[in-house]
């Protein structure tokens, strides 16, 4: 694929398809903060919010490329993790 195809399919998941399916990244990842803040106990000093779930969804998304079969979909999901973070962020 080529880099503004991947961008292109990055905004209709973030925009429209994943947002259709699973509701506003704020909402989703704050309730994946809450769920994975639950699972380790809070043993960290601060807790995950928003956009550190985005960020390390990024990442999982970068570890299969770095170790998986090239796939399209990692590098669109990643793009829209980044870009939903930043937005979480603000």
């Amino acid at each position: 694929m080529k880099r503004a195809e991947i961008l292109q399919e990055a905004i209709k998941y973030v925009c429209q398809d994943r947002q259709d399916q699973y509701g506003s990244p704020e909402n989703n990842f704050a309730k994946i903060a809450e769920y994975w803040n639950a699972y380790i106990g809070c043993r960290m000093e601060s807790a995950f919010d928003a956009e550190d779930v985005a960020i390390m969804m990024a990442l999982l998304k970068i570890a299969r490329i770095t170790t998986g079969q090239p796939k399209a979909d990692n590098y669109i999901d990643a793009c829209g993790y980044i870009a939903c973070a930043g937005e979480v962020r603000q």
